[in-house]
């Protein structure tokens, strides 16, 4: 199979890896991707909005199965985009993609089909939402964007200042866009953090091993948010018990959920999740694989990849068992310092060897360039350095043991990924 890889980050390069693994993979290209994406896969360079182009490539190279792995582009139909050109695509159409490019959307469904998630109140301009944060008294208070904001469109604020901050810089500053035109105002939920990918084809769900994502940018959960710092796999609070639980009361009824809206979806549905002590609730939904958590779970699937997207697009995923590895996987981040504000690009990585890896490890490239023979940072995120074995401690020590050798000017990452709560 001709197989085309559509993004240019640290997921895009596990899923590759993934990919590479099945014997019906005879080719495989990235578009974008990225420099250690390119030892890998051939590299397109078509940008990930660019449907048109995509398609033509697609057709062009006789593509039988296209990953569209990125967020923007699944909101913006580039699934449907090649279902209409009839080449088989992974991941959900513009309409199931909603479930993650519009906070109320995803708010309102939870409501409506009795999810379990934090209270919550839309709004559509600031005056009302100041007003109503003023009302409540409650603090923390979380303020969410609608739209899509690279991850970054909530703000968890401590008071009132700093909600009615929060508020102005979203609807009226327009801090992220057009993302900020709606907001989601909810409760902040207290609980260990939990996500959970599945594999659904819009009938049968079956979820992927648990992982637990560091978001913080600094040691013991400090500094800002940012698209993820380090992940560990599984979950230490993600028991037998509440995995029973969360497919009774969050993952099925999401489904059947989405199926009665008419927006049935096919593809990776991420669960965030918290486990409040009342339970396990919906934090937020993702249409596709979380980044840095593919980087952890990818690694411990043991079914061939090829044959889950099939049986996705096909409808027969309840066919097909999905196998794990045993033991534990996990990753540690390595940024650009300054990250996620401002941080500067073209920094030579030295301690990979050619083909941008460490033996013992896989180093996975989020935001790397290569230019004559030399690996360069080229974003916010540049690595993410993951190994398994059979327990956590053995695998977080291979990982930062591999960390240690890889340098580069002003290099950041956080030294307790699978240490807090």
């Amino acid at each position: 199979m001709n197989i085309l890889m559509i993004g240019s980050g640290g997921r895009e390069h596990a899923l590759i890896k993934k990919l590479l693994e099945s014997p019906k993979c005879t080719k495989l290209y990235c578009a974008p991707g990225n420099g250690g994406i390119s030892k890998d896969a051939e590299i397109v360079n078509i940008s990930v909005m660019d449907k048109e182009k995509m398609v033509e490539f697609a057709k062009e190279n006789a593509i039988d199965l296209v990953f569209v792995a990125p967020d923007d582009p699944l909101a913006d139909g580039m699934v449907d985009a090649f279902e209409e050109a009839g080449i088989r695509a992974f991941g959900p159409n513009k309409k199931a993609a909603v479930i993650e490019a519009s906070k109320v959307f995803s708010k309102d469904l939870m409501k409506k089909y009795n999810i379990p998630t934090a209270s919550y109140e839309t709004f559509d301009n600031s005056k009302d939402a100041v007003e109503f944060i003023e009302k409540n008294n409650t603090y923390p208070i979380v303020v969410k964007a609608d739209g899509l904001a690279l991850g970054k469109g909530v703000i968890i604020a401590k008071d009132f200042e700093e909600a009615r901050e929060a508020v102005t810089s979203i609807m009226e500053d327009k801090k992220f866009g057009e993302s900020g035109n709606h907001i989601v105002v909810e409760e902040f939920l207290t609980g260990p953090e939990v996500s959970v990918l599945a594999f659904t084809d819009g009938k049968c769900v079956k979820p992927m091993v648990s992982s637990k994502d560091h978001k913080r940018a600094y040691d013991n959960d400090e500094g800002l948010n940012t698209g993820g710092m380090g992940t560990v796999s599984p979950n230490p609070y993600y028991t037998e018990k509440i995995a029973k639980v969360c497919m009774d009361t969050i993952f099925a009824p999401t489904i059947n959920a989405m199926n009665k809206e008419g927006r049935p979806f096919k593809g990776c549905l991420y669960f965030g999740l918290m486990i409040t002590p009342s339970g396990p609730k919906v934090i937020e939904y993702n249409a596709r694989f979380g980044d840095p958590e593919a980087q952890v779970v990818l690694p411990r699937l043991d079914t061939d990849l090829v044959d889950i997207c099939e049986a996705v697009i096909d409808e027969k995923l309840s066919d097909l068992e999905i196998k794990w590895k045993d033991g534990a996987a996990a990753c540690v981040v390595i940024a650009s310092g300054g990250y996620p504000v401002a941080y500067e690009k073209g920094k030579e990585i030295s301690g990979l060897d050619e083909n941008g890896q460490l033996d013992g490890v896989i180093v996975y490239h989020a935001g790397t360039k290569l230019e004559n023979g030399k690996f360069l940072t080229n974003g916010g995120r540049v690595l993410g350095v993951t190994s398994v074995a059979e327990n956590l401690d053995k695998a977080l020590e291979k990982a930062y043991n591999a960390v240690s050798k890889i340098k580069f000017d002003d290099m950041h990452f956080r030294t307790d990924i699978g240490r807090t709560k």
